[in-house]
């Protein structure tokens, strides 16, 4: 698969956003529609998550499962869903699978790393990662089965700086760990973060990279993993941020050279795909942003 930036554009209309962007509503609408029936053949017990999230509190810094053996599929069905397609950790995922300086970089390892607010830097580290606060909820589902929530999942999630670059890898930052963290899925299959609208830097559309694994006790290395991917961020919410945020001045120009069509990641994907792997999401610049995405995993 492919990689990310996009254009700006401040209309606040669905008009003259162009095709891509119809298709990608006409797609999302048709998605809603198909969870609506199943959810009414279904006795309307069960709940429909492709939507915004709420403004309620993230989960406790411990995690919210015990971390003990593998995750569970509930007979909770969330609907109609599809499996997230599988893309690039990238260079900086500091999942044990690369080095810096001849290092072998794993966070994962690191004491503290379980945890819901990502924007600050745990252990020895104390930096803050400043922006625009995002509160992100994943749901995570068994697309094998029905979209049964996944219960004791543990999902890590990383992203850039609102300046573009990635703690443990960029020399900015190469001695902070924020803006990375795990969070184990409750009872409901989800998983909080709290953290910072990222940045656009050149060659990129905005997104942010997660991996999911079985357990919490799995969540040490990347061959444990059983899904890694990346979420697209809502075009018109990037280009509102940039254009009225503090520190964002770069992504600007950044977010006008790429569209999710061109990234090298994300261009490559059916539309139903990026329909799911795109989180909706509510807010503004000066409150914060919030919201939910869907990630189908094939278990």
């Amino acid at each position: 698969m492919k990689s990310h930036p996009t254009k700006a554009n401040h209309d606040s209309h669905d008009h003259d956003r162009g095709l891509h962007h119809d298709l990608a509503i006409m797609a999302q609408r048709n998605m809603q529609r198909r969870q609506a029936l199943s959810w009414l053949l279904a006795g309307g017990s069960a709940a429909l998550l492709v939507g915004c999230g709420g403004g309620g509190n993230a989960s406790t810094d411990s995690g919210s499962g015990d971390g003990t053996g593998t995750g569970t599929g509930t007979g909770t069905s969330t609907g109609s869903c599809i499996a997230n397609a599988s893309e690039t950790g990238g260079p900086y995922p500091s999942d044990g699978s690369n080095t810096v300086n001849g290092m072998v970089s794993n966070v994962l390892l690191e004491s503290g790393v379980v945890r819901s607010d990502i924007r600050s830097s745990f252990g020895t580290a104390s930096g803050v990662a400043g922006g625009v606060p995002l509160t992100l909820k994943l749901s995570v589902v068994n697309s094998n089965n029905n979209c049964s929530v996944l219960a004791g999942y543990a999902v890590y999630l990383w992203h850039c700086t609102r300046e573009g670059a990635y703690s443990l890898y960029s020399s900015t930052v190469l001695s902070e760990n924020f803006l990375r963290g795990v969070q184990v899925t409750d009872a409901s299959g989800e998983a909080t973060f709290t953290t910072i609208f990222p940045g656009a830097y050149s060659g990129r559309y905005p997104h942010i990279h997660f991996e999911v694994y079985p357990s919490l006790s799995a969540a040490t290395l990347y061959t444990n993993r059983i899904l890694t991917s990346q979420m697209a961020l809502p075009r018109d919410v990037c280009s509102t941020v940039y254009a009225g945020a503090t520190g964002y001045s770069a992504s600007v120009s950044n977010l006008a050279q790429t569209t999710i069509a061109s990234d090298n990641v994300f261009g490559d994907n059916t539309t139903a795909q990026m329909t799911q792997m795109t989180p909706v999401l509510t807010g503004s610049v000066a409150a914060g942003y919030n919201g939910t995405i869907l990630v189908g995993v094939p278990v």
